[in-house]
Protein backbone atom coordinates (compact mmCIF):
# COMPACT_ATOMS: atom_id res chain seq x y z
CA UNK A 1 0.00 0.00 0.00
CA UNK A 2 1.55 3.29 -1.03
CA UNK A 3 2.34 6.02 1.44
CA UNK A 4 -0.02 8.92 1.64
CA UNK A 5 -1.19 11.67 3.83
CA UNK A 6 -3.80 10.60 6.37
CA UNK A 7 -7.05 12.53 6.22
CA UNK A 8 -8.12 13.47 9.75
CA UNK A 9 -11.62 12.42 10.75
CA UNK A 10 -13.93 15.10 12.04
CA UNK A 11 -15.12 14.60 15.61
CA UNK A 12 -18.55 12.97 15.81
CA UNK A 13 -19.90 16.14 17.40
CA UNK A 14 -18.71 18.20 14.42
CA UNK A 15 -20.27 15.73 11.93
CA UNK A 16 -23.59 15.86 13.77
CA UNK A 17 -23.56 19.65 13.78
CA UNK A 18 -22.80 19.77 10.05
CA UNK A 19 -25.69 17.40 9.25
CA UNK A 20 -28.03 19.37 11.48
CA UNK A 21 -27.10 22.62 9.75
CA UNK A 22 -27.65 20.98 6.35
CA UNK A 23 -31.12 19.89 7.40
CA UNK A 24 -32.00 23.42 8.48
CA UNK A 25 -31.26 24.90 5.05
CA UNK A 26 -34.51 25.60 3.20
CA UNK A 27 -34.80 24.72 -0.45
CA UNK A 28 -36.75 27.84 -1.34
CA UNK A 29 -38.35 30.81 0.40
CA UNK A 30 -41.22 32.84 -1.00
CA UNK A 31 -40.89 36.11 0.89
CA UNK A 32 -43.63 38.54 1.81
CA UNK A 33 -46.45 36.80 -0.03
CA UNK A 34 -50.11 37.42 0.70
CA UNK A 35 -50.96 33.93 1.90
CA UNK A 36 -54.48 32.66 1.22
CA UNK A 37 -54.13 29.35 2.99
CA UNK A 38 -57.15 27.42 1.66
CA UNK A 39 -59.11 27.32 4.91
CA UNK A 40 -61.20 30.39 4.13
CA UNK A 41 -59.43 32.39 6.84
CA UNK A 42 -58.43 36.00 6.11
CA UNK A 43 -55.31 36.45 4.02
CA UNK A 44 -52.08 37.37 5.79
CA UNK A 45 -48.57 38.42 4.76
CA UNK A 46 -45.85 35.86 5.48
CA UNK A 47 -42.77 34.10 4.24
CA UNK A 48 -43.29 30.50 3.17
CA UNK A 49 -40.28 28.19 3.22
CA UNK A 50 -40.08 24.82 1.53
CA UNK A 51 -37.82 21.91 2.42
CA UNK A 52 -37.80 18.32 1.14
CA UNK A 53 -41.15 18.72 -0.62
CA UNK A 54 -42.95 20.01 2.45
CA UNK A 55 -43.93 23.43 3.76
CA UNK A 56 -41.40 24.03 6.55
CA UNK A 57 -42.16 27.64 7.48
CA UNK A 58 -45.25 29.84 7.36
CA UNK A 59 -44.40 33.10 9.07
CA UNK A 60 -40.91 34.62 9.18
CA UNK A 61 -38.22 32.55 7.50
CA UNK A 62 -34.91 32.99 9.35
CA UNK A 63 -33.12 29.87 8.12
CA UNK A 64 -30.66 29.96 5.28
CA UNK A 65 -32.23 29.15 1.92
CA UNK A 66 -30.78 27.89 -1.33
CA UNK A 67 -33.07 30.20 -3.32
CA UNK A 68 -35.51 32.99 -2.48
CA UNK A 69 -37.92 35.23 -4.31
CA UNK A 70 -39.78 38.40 -3.45
CA UNK A 71 -43.55 37.85 -3.59
CA UNK A 72 -44.73 41.22 -2.31
CA UNK A 73 -48.16 41.99 -3.76
CA UNK A 74 -48.64 38.43 -4.99
CA UNK A 75 -50.99 35.79 -3.58
CA UNK A 76 -49.64 32.41 -2.51
CA UNK A 77 -52.30 29.70 -2.35
CA UNK A 78 -52.40 25.92 -2.20
CA UNK A 79 -52.24 24.21 -5.56
CA UNK A 80 -55.69 23.83 -7.10
CA UNK A 81 -57.36 20.39 -7.15
CA UNK A 82 -59.39 19.44 -10.23
CA UNK A 83 -61.93 16.78 -9.20
CA UNK A 84 -62.95 15.61 -12.68
CA UNK A 85 -60.46 15.06 -15.49
CA UNK A 86 -59.66 12.50 -18.16
CA UNK A 87 -55.87 12.78 -18.19
CA UNK A 88 -55.56 8.95 -18.15
CA UNK A 89 -53.84 8.87 -21.56
CA UNK A 90 -52.47 12.40 -22.02
CA UNK A 91 -50.08 12.11 -19.08
CA UNK A 92 -47.99 9.65 -21.10
CA UNK A 93 -47.14 12.22 -23.78
CA UNK A 94 -47.72 15.33 -21.70
CA UNK A 95 -46.54 14.77 -18.10
CA UNK A 96 -47.42 18.40 -17.29
CA UNK A 97 -51.16 17.89 -17.88
CA UNK A 98 -51.27 21.13 -19.83
CA UNK A 99 -52.97 23.47 -19.65
CA UNK A 100 -54.22 22.49 -16.16
CA UNK A 101 -50.81 22.81 -14.49
CA UNK A 102 -50.27 26.19 -16.16
CA UNK A 103 -53.46 27.37 -14.49
CA UNK A 104 -52.35 26.35 -11.00
CA UNK A 105 -53.76 22.80 -10.83
CA UNK A 106 -51.34 20.56 -8.93
CA UNK A 107 -53.61 17.55 -8.32
CA UNK A 108 -56.02 15.91 -10.77
CA UNK A 109 -58.63 13.19 -10.30
CA UNK A 110 -58.89 10.97 -13.39
CA UNK A 111 -60.48 7.65 -14.34
CA UNK A 112 -63.94 9.19 -14.34
CA UNK A 113 -67.23 8.27 -16.05
CA UNK A 114 -66.45 4.55 -16.12
CA UNK A 115 -63.61 5.00 -18.64
CA UNK A 116 -60.09 3.87 -17.77
CA UNK A 117 -57.22 2.31 -19.68
CA UNK A 118 -56.87 -0.55 -17.18
CA UNK A 119 -57.36 -3.33 -16.45
CA UNK A 120 -56.69 -4.27 -20.04
CA UNK A 121 -56.15 -7.37 -22.14
CA UNK A 122 -53.86 -6.86 -25.12
CA UNK A 123 -56.56 -7.89 -27.58
CA UNK A 124 -58.87 -5.17 -26.22
CA UNK A 125 -56.46 -2.25 -26.68
CA UNK A 126 -57.87 -1.27 -30.08
CA UNK A 127 -61.46 -1.39 -28.81
CA UNK A 128 -60.49 0.75 -25.79
CA UNK A 129 -58.70 3.34 -27.91
CA UNK A 130 -61.64 3.65 -30.30
CA UNK A 131 -64.06 3.93 -27.39
CA UNK A 132 -62.01 6.68 -25.72
CA UNK A 133 -61.73 8.50 -29.04
CA UNK A 134 -65.49 8.44 -29.55
CA UNK A 135 -66.83 8.95 -26.05
CA UNK A 136 -64.20 11.36 -24.69
CA UNK A 137 -63.15 13.10 -27.88
CA UNK A 138 -59.50 12.03 -27.66
CA UNK A 139 -57.38 11.87 -30.80
CA UNK A 140 -57.18 8.26 -31.98
CA UNK A 141 -53.72 8.89 -33.46
CA UNK A 142 -52.51 10.38 -30.18
CA UNK A 143 -53.88 7.38 -28.27
CA UNK A 144 -52.17 4.97 -30.66
CA UNK A 145 -48.82 6.74 -30.77
CA UNK A 146 -48.60 8.52 -27.42
CA UNK A 147 -49.20 5.77 -24.84
CA UNK A 148 -47.28 2.48 -24.42
CA UNK A 149 -50.30 0.23 -23.74
CA UNK A 150 -47.92 -2.13 -21.95
CA UNK A 151 -49.92 -2.80 -18.80
CA UNK A 152 -52.47 -5.42 -17.88
CA UNK A 153 -53.57 -4.91 -14.28
CA UNK A 154 -54.55 -1.55 -12.82
CA UNK A 155 -51.48 -1.53 -10.59
CA UNK A 156 -49.26 -1.93 -13.65
CA UNK A 157 -50.96 1.07 -15.24
CA UNK A 158 -50.28 3.19 -12.16
CA UNK A 159 -46.68 1.98 -12.07
CA UNK A 160 -46.26 3.02 -15.72
CA UNK A 161 -46.97 6.63 -14.70
CA UNK A 162 -45.02 6.65 -11.44
CA UNK A 163 -42.01 8.96 -11.51
CA UNK A 164 -42.77 10.51 -14.90
CA UNK A 165 -45.56 13.05 -14.23
CA UNK A 166 -45.39 16.67 -13.11
CA UNK A 167 -48.78 16.79 -11.39
CA UNK A 168 -50.19 14.66 -8.60
CA UNK A 169 -52.76 12.29 -10.06
CA UNK A 170 -55.28 9.90 -8.58
CA UNK A 171 -57.36 7.46 -10.60
CA UNK A 172 -60.72 5.79 -10.21
CA UNK A 173 -61.10 2.39 -11.92
CA UNK A 174 -63.68 2.39 -14.70
CA UNK A 175 -66.66 0.08 -14.88
CA UNK A 176 -66.32 -0.32 -18.66
CA UNK A 177 -62.76 -1.61 -18.33
CA UNK A 178 -63.73 -4.04 -15.57
CA UNK A 179 -66.62 -5.45 -17.60
CA UNK A 180 -64.62 -5.71 -20.82
CA UNK A 181 -61.74 -7.51 -19.07
CA UNK A 182 -64.04 -10.20 -17.67
CA UNK A 183 -66.80 -10.46 -20.28
CA UNK A 184 -65.00 -9.53 -23.51
CA UNK A 185 -67.31 -8.37 -26.33
CA UNK A 186 -70.30 -9.65 -24.32
CA UNK A 187 -69.74 -6.68 -21.97
CA UNK A 188 -71.73 -4.64 -24.49
CA UNK A 189 -75.30 -5.90 -24.35
CA UNK A 190 -74.75 -8.78 -21.95
CA UNK A 191 -75.22 -9.55 -18.29
CA UNK A 192 -72.48 -11.19 -16.21
CA UNK A 193 -72.96 -14.65 -14.85
CA UNK A 194 -72.64 -15.10 -11.10
CA UNK A 195 -69.03 -16.18 -11.60
CA UNK A 196 -68.29 -13.24 -13.92
CA UNK A 197 -69.75 -10.72 -11.49
CA UNK A 198 -67.60 -12.19 -8.72
CA UNK A 199 -64.56 -11.77 -10.99
CA UNK A 200 -65.50 -8.14 -11.81
CA UNK A 201 -65.76 -7.42 -8.09
CA UNK A 202 -62.44 -9.18 -7.45
CA UNK A 203 -60.74 -7.05 -10.11
CA UNK A 204 -62.12 -3.92 -8.47
CA UNK A 205 -60.70 -5.04 -5.11
CA UNK A 206 -57.36 -5.70 -6.80
CA UNK A 207 -57.34 -2.24 -8.37
CA UNK A 208 -58.11 -0.54 -5.06
CA UNK A 209 -55.42 -2.63 -3.33
CA UNK A 210 -53.03 -1.17 -5.93
CA UNK A 211 -54.20 2.38 -5.20
CA UNK A 212 -57.31 3.10 -7.27
CA UNK A 213 -59.35 5.85 -5.62
CA UNK A 214 -62.55 3.88 -6.07
CA UNK A 215 -65.09 3.06 -8.74
CA UNK A 216 -66.54 5.08 -11.60
CA UNK A 217 -69.44 4.24 -13.90
CA UNK A 218 -71.77 5.72 -16.49
CA UNK A 219 -75.40 5.02 -17.31
CA UNK A 220 -75.68 8.09 -19.54
CA UNK A 221 -77.50 7.78 -22.86
CA UNK A 222 -74.87 10.01 -24.47
CA UNK A 223 -72.02 7.53 -23.98
CA UNK A 224 -71.45 5.18 -26.94
CA UNK A 225 -68.36 3.22 -27.97
CA UNK A 226 -66.37 3.33 -31.19
CA UNK A 227 -68.91 1.03 -32.84
CA UNK A 228 -71.78 3.34 -31.91
CA UNK A 229 -73.11 0.93 -29.28
CA UNK A 230 -73.94 1.86 -25.67
CA UNK A 231 -70.75 1.48 -23.62
CA UNK A 232 -70.42 -1.61 -21.43
CA UNK A 233 -71.42 -0.07 -18.11
CA UNK A 234 -74.74 1.14 -19.52
CA UNK A 235 -75.89 -2.49 -19.61
CA UNK A 236 -75.29 -3.04 -15.89
CA UNK A 237 -78.30 -3.57 -13.66
CA UNK A 238 -78.63 -1.98 -10.20
CA UNK A 239 -77.59 -5.18 -8.39
CA UNK A 240 -74.25 -5.13 -10.24
CA UNK A 241 -73.70 -1.46 -9.38
CA UNK A 242 -74.51 -2.09 -5.73
CA UNK A 243 -72.16 -5.09 -5.54
CA UNK A 244 -69.34 -2.91 -6.83
CA UNK A 245 -70.29 -0.09 -4.47
CA UNK A 246 -70.11 -2.46 -1.48
CA UNK A 247 -66.59 -3.41 -2.55
CA UNK A 248 -65.56 0.25 -2.51
CA UNK A 249 -66.61 0.45 1.14
CA UNK A 250 -64.07 -2.22 2.08
CA UNK A 251 -61.06 -0.06 1.22
CA UNK A 252 -59.59 2.98 2.92
CA UNK A 253 -59.71 6.36 1.23
CA UNK A 254 -62.06 5.46 -1.62
CA UNK A 255 -64.90 7.13 -3.51
CA UNK A 256 -67.59 6.55 -6.13
CA UNK A 257 -68.12 8.66 -9.25
CA UNK A 258 -71.20 8.02 -11.38
CA UNK A 259 -73.01 9.48 -14.36
CA UNK A 260 -76.65 8.85 -15.30
CA UNK A 261 -78.82 10.31 -18.05
CA UNK A 262 -80.41 12.77 -15.62
CA UNK A 263 -77.08 14.45 -14.94
CA UNK A 264 -77.66 16.39 -18.15
CA UNK A 265 -80.95 17.90 -17.00
CA UNK A 266 -83.02 16.48 -14.14
CA UNK A 267 -82.83 13.15 -12.32
CA UNK A 268 -85.61 10.60 -12.46
CA UNK A 269 -86.82 9.08 -9.20
CA UNK A 270 -85.06 5.83 -10.08
CA UNK A 271 -81.75 7.63 -10.68
CA UNK A 272 -81.97 9.37 -7.31
CA UNK A 273 -82.73 6.04 -5.64
CA UNK A 274 -79.69 4.49 -7.35
CA UNK A 275 -77.27 7.25 -6.31
CA UNK A 276 -78.53 7.22 -2.73
CA UNK A 277 -78.26 3.45 -2.41
CA UNK A 278 -74.82 3.24 -4.04
CA UNK A 279 -73.41 5.82 -1.63
CA UNK A 280 -75.16 4.41 1.42
CA UNK A 281 -74.10 0.77 0.90
CA UNK A 282 -70.51 1.88 0.33
CA UNK A 283 -70.46 4.39 3.15
CA UNK A 284 -68.51 6.62 0.76
CA UNK A 285 -69.20 9.91 -1.03
CA UNK A 286 -70.52 9.69 -4.58
CA UNK A 287 -69.88 12.62 -6.91
CA UNK A 288 -71.47 13.32 -10.28
CA UNK A 289 -71.21 15.97 -12.97
CA UNK A 290 -72.23 18.35 -14.10
CA UNK A 291 -74.83 20.52 -12.39
CA UNK A 292 -75.90 23.08 -14.99
CA UNK A 293 -77.23 26.26 -13.39
CA UNK A 294 -79.59 28.37 -15.48
CA UNK A 295 -82.14 30.83 -14.13
CA UNK A 296 -84.36 30.01 -17.12
CA UNK A 297 -84.79 26.50 -15.63
CA UNK A 298 -85.28 27.31 -11.92
CA UNK A 299 -86.56 23.83 -11.06
CA UNK A 300 -83.32 22.09 -12.07
CA UNK A 301 -81.07 22.92 -9.09
CA UNK A 302 -83.54 21.90 -6.35
CA UNK A 303 -84.35 18.68 -8.22
CA UNK A 304 -80.70 17.75 -8.66
CA UNK A 305 -79.80 18.57 -5.07
CA UNK A 306 -82.74 16.51 -3.79
CA UNK A 307 -80.44 13.52 -4.40
CA UNK A 308 -78.00 14.98 -1.86
CA UNK A 309 -80.77 15.62 0.66
CA UNK A 310 -82.03 12.05 0.30
CA UNK A 311 -78.53 10.61 0.58
CA UNK A 312 -77.75 12.35 3.86
CA UNK A 313 -80.93 10.94 5.42
CA UNK A 314 -79.95 7.44 4.22
CA UNK A 315 -76.38 7.59 5.55
CA UNK A 316 -74.74 8.44 2.23
CA UNK A 317 -73.45 11.59 0.56
CA UNK A 318 -74.05 12.67 -3.03
CA UNK A 319 -71.97 15.62 -4.26
CA UNK A 320 -72.74 17.63 -7.38
CA UNK A 321 -69.86 19.09 -9.39
CA UNK A 322 -70.56 22.36 -11.14
CA UNK A 323 -68.43 24.56 -13.36
CA UNK A 324 -68.07 28.16 -12.11
CA UNK A 325 -67.42 29.47 -15.61
CA UNK A 326 -69.06 29.28 -19.02
CA UNK A 327 -66.69 26.87 -20.75
CA UNK A 328 -65.64 27.88 -24.28
CA UNK A 329 -66.91 25.17 -26.61
CA UNK A 330 -66.83 24.97 -30.37
CA UNK A 331 -69.17 23.04 -32.61
CA UNK A 332 -69.15 21.74 -36.16
CA UNK A 333 -71.61 20.07 -38.48
CA UNK A 334 -68.68 18.12 -39.90
CA UNK A 335 -67.25 16.30 -36.89
CA UNK A 336 -68.66 14.64 -33.79
CA UNK A 337 -69.61 17.16 -31.11
CA UNK A 338 -72.41 17.95 -28.67
CA UNK A 339 -74.81 18.61 -31.54
CA UNK A 340 -74.69 14.89 -32.34
CA UNK A 341 -76.16 14.20 -28.90
CA UNK A 342 -79.39 16.10 -29.54
CA UNK A 343 -82.18 13.53 -30.00
CA UNK A 344 -82.62 12.70 -33.66
CA UNK A 345 -79.55 14.62 -34.81
CA UNK A 346 -77.05 11.75 -34.68
CA UNK A 347 -78.41 9.85 -37.71
CA UNK A 348 -78.28 12.98 -39.88
CA UNK A 349 -74.85 14.19 -38.70
CA UNK A 350 -73.28 10.74 -39.13
CA UNK A 351 -74.07 10.55 -42.86
CA UNK A 352 -71.29 11.01 -45.45
CA UNK A 353 -70.70 14.73 -46.00
CA UNK A 354 -72.47 15.09 -49.40
CA UNK A 355 -75.55 13.27 -48.09
CA UNK A 356 -75.40 15.22 -44.85
CA UNK A 357 -75.40 18.53 -46.71
CA UNK A 358 -78.35 17.43 -48.85
CA UNK A 359 -80.35 16.41 -45.79
CA UNK A 360 -79.48 19.60 -43.90
CA UNK A 361 -80.64 21.69 -46.88
CA UNK A 362 -84.04 19.96 -46.82
CA UNK A 363 -86.48 22.36 -45.06
CA UNK A 364 -88.49 19.45 -43.67
CA UNK A 365 -85.39 17.83 -42.15
CA UNK A 366 -84.29 21.14 -40.61
CA UNK A 367 -87.75 21.71 -39.12
CA UNK A 368 -87.70 18.24 -37.51
CA UNK A 369 -84.18 18.81 -36.18
CA UNK A 370 -85.25 22.11 -34.64
CA UNK A 371 -88.28 20.47 -33.01
CA UNK A 372 -86.00 17.83 -31.49
CA UNK A 373 -83.48 20.42 -30.31
CA UNK A 374 -86.14 22.34 -28.38
CA UNK A 375 -87.95 19.29 -26.99
CA UNK A 376 -88.02 18.27 -23.34
CA UNK A 377 -86.08 15.13 -24.31
CA UNK A 378 -83.16 17.28 -25.43
CA UNK A 379 -82.57 18.22 -21.80
CA UNK A 380 -79.58 20.47 -21.30
CA UNK A 381 -78.85 20.37 -25.05
CA UNK A 382 -81.78 22.73 -25.54
CA UNK A 383 -79.18 25.39 -24.74
CA UNK A 384 -77.63 24.73 -28.15
CA UNK A 385 -80.83 25.36 -30.12
CA UNK A 386 -80.63 29.17 -30.44
CA UNK A 387 -78.63 29.15 -33.66
CA UNK A 388 -78.93 32.90 -34.13
CA UNK A 389 -76.56 33.32 -31.16
CA UNK A 390 -73.77 31.28 -32.76
CA UNK A 391 -70.60 33.08 -33.76
CA UNK A 392 -68.74 31.97 -36.89
CA UNK A 393 -65.19 30.81 -36.20
CA UNK A 394 -62.69 29.57 -38.77
CA UNK A 395 -63.96 29.34 -42.36
CA UNK A 396 -62.43 27.64 -45.41
CA UNK A 397 -64.06 28.97 -48.59
CA UNK A 398 -64.09 32.22 -50.55
CA UNK A 399 -67.87 32.32 -50.11
CA UNK A 400 -67.37 32.72 -46.36
CA UNK A 401 -64.65 35.37 -46.42
CA UNK A 402 -65.24 38.04 -43.80
CA UNK A 403 -67.69 35.97 -41.75
CA UNK A 404 -65.28 34.96 -38.98
CA UNK A 405 -66.30 36.61 -35.70
CA UNK A 406 -69.77 37.53 -36.93
CA UNK A 407 -73.05 36.50 -35.25
CA UNK A 408 -75.31 34.21 -37.30
CA UNK A 409 -78.44 36.22 -36.46
CA UNK A 410 -76.96 39.31 -38.14
CA UNK A 411 -75.86 37.40 -41.23
CA UNK A 412 -79.28 35.73 -41.50
CA UNK A 413 -81.03 39.10 -41.31
CA UNK A 414 -78.88 40.42 -44.15
CA UNK A 415 -79.66 37.36 -46.26
CA UNK A 416 -83.35 37.11 -45.41
CA UNK A 417 -82.94 33.61 -43.99
CA UNK A 418 -83.85 31.84 -40.79
CA UNK A 419 -80.79 31.48 -38.49
CA UNK A 420 -80.51 27.68 -38.78
CA UNK A 421 -80.92 27.82 -42.56
CA UNK A 422 -78.25 30.51 -42.72
CA UNK A 423 -75.89 28.50 -40.52
CA UNK A 424 -76.34 25.41 -42.70
CA UNK A 425 -75.55 27.34 -45.89
CA UNK A 426 -72.40 28.84 -44.36
CA UNK A 427 -71.22 25.40 -43.26
CA UNK A 428 -72.15 23.79 -46.60
CA UNK A 429 -69.92 26.28 -48.42
CA UNK A 430 -67.02 24.97 -46.31
CA UNK A 431 -68.04 21.32 -46.81
CA UNK A 432 -69.10 21.40 -43.14
CA UNK A 433 -65.64 22.31 -41.81
CA UNK A 434 -66.80 25.69 -40.43
CA UNK A 435 -66.02 26.20 -36.74
CA UNK A 436 -69.04 27.39 -34.76
CA UNK A 437 -68.99 29.04 -31.33
CA UNK A 438 -72.37 28.97 -29.55
CA UNK A 439 -72.84 31.91 -27.23
CA UNK A 440 -74.22 30.73 -23.87
CA UNK A 441 -77.84 31.52 -23.14
CA UNK A 442 -77.28 31.56 -19.37
CA UNK A 443 -74.86 34.49 -19.15
CA UNK A 444 -77.48 36.69 -17.48
CA UNK A 445 -77.39 38.33 -14.01
CA UNK A 446 -80.09 36.03 -12.65
CA UNK A 447 -78.12 32.92 -13.62
CA UNK A 448 -74.93 34.28 -12.05
CA UNK A 449 -76.79 35.12 -8.84
CA UNK A 450 -78.22 31.58 -8.78
CA UNK A 451 -74.72 30.17 -9.26
CA UNK A 452 -73.33 32.16 -6.35
CA UNK A 453 -76.16 30.91 -4.15
CA UNK A 454 -75.75 27.29 -5.26
CA UNK A 455 -71.99 27.29 -4.66
CA UNK A 456 -72.68 27.72 -0.93
CA UNK A 457 -74.53 24.39 -0.69
CA UNK A 458 -72.66 21.80 1.39
CA UNK A 459 -72.97 19.17 -1.35
CA UNK A 460 -71.89 21.32 -4.30
CA UNK A 461 -68.26 21.36 -5.39
CA UNK A 462 -66.56 23.37 -8.12
CA UNK A 463 -65.20 21.23 -10.94
CA UNK A 464 -66.17 19.13 -13.91
CA UNK A 465 -63.56 20.47 -16.32
CA UNK A 466 -63.25 17.23 -18.35
CA UNK A 467 -59.62 18.29 -18.91
CA UNK A 468 -57.88 15.77 -21.13
CA UNK A 469 -61.09 15.00 -23.05
CA UNK A 470 -62.96 16.62 -25.96
CA UNK A 471 -59.64 18.23 -26.75
CA UNK A 472 -60.52 20.04 -29.98
CA UNK A 473 -64.05 20.99 -28.89
CA UNK A 474 -63.85 22.50 -25.41
CA UNK A 475 -61.31 23.88 -22.98
CA UNK A 476 -62.46 23.49 -19.38
CA UNK A 477 -58.99 23.11 -17.84
CA UNK A 478 -58.49 26.86 -17.16
CA UNK A 479 -61.64 27.13 -14.99
CA UNK A 480 -59.47 27.91 -11.96
CA UNK A 481 -57.89 31.12 -13.22
CA UNK A 482 -60.96 32.21 -15.16
CA UNK A 483 -63.13 31.74 -12.04
CA UNK A 484 -60.87 33.98 -9.95
CA UNK A 485 -60.52 36.54 -12.72
CA UNK A 486 -64.20 36.63 -13.62
CA UNK A 487 -66.17 35.79 -10.48
CA UNK A 488 -63.85 37.20 -7.81
CA UNK A 489 -62.15 40.20 -9.39
CA UNK A 490 -64.79 40.90 -12.04
CA UNK A 491 -68.32 40.00 -10.91
CA UNK A 492 -67.35 39.99 -7.21
CA UNK A 493 -69.64 37.03 -6.52
CA UNK A 494 -67.32 35.56 -3.90
CA UNK A 495 -64.33 36.71 -1.87
CA UNK A 496 -60.80 35.60 -2.71
CA UNK A 497 -60.32 33.55 0.46
CA UNK A 498 -63.52 31.60 -0.10
CA UNK A 499 -62.80 31.16 -3.81
CA UNK A 500 -59.39 29.65 -3.06
CA UNK A 501 -60.93 27.31 -0.48
CA UNK A 502 -63.45 26.16 -3.10
CA UNK A 503 -60.60 25.31 -5.49
CA UNK A 504 -58.25 23.70 -2.97
CA UNK A 505 -59.29 22.47 0.45
CA UNK A 506 -62.90 21.65 -0.48
CA UNK A 507 -61.98 19.10 -3.19
CA UNK A 508 -59.02 17.88 -1.12
CA UNK A 509 -61.36 17.13 1.79
CA UNK A 510 -63.92 15.39 -0.44
CA UNK A 511 -61.23 13.00 -1.66
CA UNK A 512 -59.60 12.68 1.75
CA UNK A 513 -56.22 13.86 0.45
CA UNK A 514 -53.60 13.55 3.16
CA UNK A 515 -51.84 16.84 3.98
CA UNK A 516 -52.79 18.61 0.75
CA UNK A 517 -55.13 21.52 0.08
CA UNK A 518 -53.78 24.06 2.59
CA UNK A 519 -50.71 26.23 3.06
CA UNK A 520 -49.77 24.69 6.38
CA UNK A 521 -46.49 23.74 8.03
CA UNK A 522 -45.68 20.07 7.52
CA UNK A 523 -48.05 19.67 4.56
CA UNK A 524 -46.98 18.90 1.00
CA UNK A 525 -45.68 21.96 -0.81
CA UNK A 526 -48.21 22.15 -3.66
CA UNK A 527 -48.35 25.90 -4.20
CA UNK A 528 -49.43 28.50 -6.74
CA UNK A 529 -48.20 32.10 -6.77
CA UNK A 530 -50.28 34.60 -8.70
CA UNK A 531 -51.01 38.27 -9.26
CA UNK A 532 -54.57 38.87 -7.96
CA UNK A 533 -54.96 41.90 -10.25
CA UNK A 534 -54.13 39.94 -13.42
CA UNK A 535 -55.01 36.29 -12.91
CA UNK A 536 -57.17 35.03 -15.76
CA UNK A 537 -57.28 32.64 -18.69
CA UNK A 538 -56.54 33.62 -22.26
CA UNK A 539 -58.81 32.95 -25.20
CA UNK A 540 -59.06 29.30 -26.23
CA UNK A 541 -56.98 28.73 -29.36
CA UNK A 542 -56.50 25.65 -31.53
CA UNK A 543 -52.98 24.20 -31.51
CA UNK A 544 -51.55 21.05 -33.14
CA UNK A 545 -49.18 19.65 -30.53
CA UNK A 546 -50.55 16.18 -29.80
CA UNK A 547 -48.89 13.04 -31.17
CA UNK A 548 -49.57 12.89 -34.90
CA UNK A 549 -50.01 16.70 -34.92
CA UNK A 550 -53.57 16.22 -33.73
CA UNK A 551 -55.38 19.41 -32.64
CA UNK A 552 -56.54 20.57 -29.24
CA UNK A 553 -57.73 23.78 -27.65
CA UNK A 554 -55.24 25.53 -25.38
CA UNK A 555 -55.43 28.63 -23.20
CA UNK A 556 -52.70 30.90 -21.87
CA UNK A 557 -52.43 31.30 -18.11
CA UNK A 558 -52.40 34.98 -17.24
CA UNK A 559 -50.99 36.28 -13.96
CA UNK A 560 -49.63 32.94 -12.70
CA UNK A 561 -46.06 33.59 -11.55
CA UNK A 562 -45.12 30.04 -10.54
CA UNK A 563 -46.49 26.64 -9.57
CA UNK A 564 -44.74 24.16 -7.26
CA UNK A 565 -45.62 20.48 -6.99
CA UNK A 566 -44.22 18.68 -3.94
CA UNK A 567 -41.86 21.60 -3.41
CA UNK A 568 -40.37 21.57 -6.92
CA UNK A 569 -40.99 24.38 -9.37
CA UNK A 570 -43.01 22.96 -12.26
CA UNK A 571 -44.20 26.16 -14.00
CA UNK A 572 -42.71 29.65 -14.13
CA UNK A 573 -44.46 32.39 -16.12
CA UNK A 574 -46.52 29.85 -18.11
CA UNK A 575 -43.45 27.81 -19.13
CA UNK A 576 -42.83 24.28 -17.85
CA UNK A 577 -39.61 23.73 -15.94
CA UNK A 578 -38.73 20.28 -17.24
CA UNK A 579 -39.02 18.71 -13.79
CA UNK A 580 -41.54 15.92 -13.10
CA UNK A 581 -42.16 16.12 -9.33
CA UNK A 582 -45.73 14.79 -9.39
CA UNK A 583 -46.83 11.60 -7.70
CA UNK A 584 -49.38 8.93 -8.40
CA UNK A 585 -51.64 9.33 -5.37
CA UNK A 586 -52.87 5.95 -4.15
CA UNK A 587 -55.90 5.28 -1.99
CA UNK A 588 -55.14 4.58 1.64
CA UNK A 589 -51.53 5.71 1.44
CA UNK A 590 -52.33 9.18 0.09
CA UNK A 591 -56.04 9.39 0.92
CA UNK A 592 -58.03 8.73 4.07
CA UNK A 593 -61.62 7.58 4.29
CA UNK A 594 -64.21 10.33 4.17
CA UNK A 595 -67.13 9.09 6.20
CA UNK A 596 -70.69 9.71 5.11
CA UNK A 597 -72.05 9.16 8.63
Amino acid sequence: MGAGRAVPRAPEQQVGRTLQEARLVLDHVIKGATVVDGTGAPAFVADVGVRDGRIAVVGTATEESRTTEDAAGLVLAPGFVDPHTHYDAQLFWDPYATPSLNHGVTTVAAGNCGFTLAPLKAEDADYTRRMMSKVEGMSLVALEEGAPWSWRGFGEYLDALEGRIAVNAGFMVGHCALRRYVMGPDAVGGQPSEEQLAEIVRLLHEAMDAGAWGFSTTQSSTHSDGDGQPVASRHARPEELLALSRAVGEHEGTQIEAIVAGCLDQFSDAEIDLFVEMSAVAGRPLNWNVLTIDAAVPERVPRQLFASERARKAGGRVVALTMPILTPMNMSLGTFCALNLIPGWGPVLSLPVPERIARLRDPGVRAEMLRNATSKEAGVFRRLADFGRYVIGDTYSTANEGLTGRVVRDIAAERGQEPFECLVEICAADELRTVLWPMPSDNDPASWALRAETWRHEDVLLGGSDAGAHLDRMCGAPYTTRFIGDCVRGRKLVGLEQAVKMLTDDPARLFGLRERGQVREGWHADLVLFDPERIDAGKATLVHDLPGDSPRLDSEAIGIRAVWVNGVEAIRDDVVSGHVPGRVLRSGRDTRTVSTR
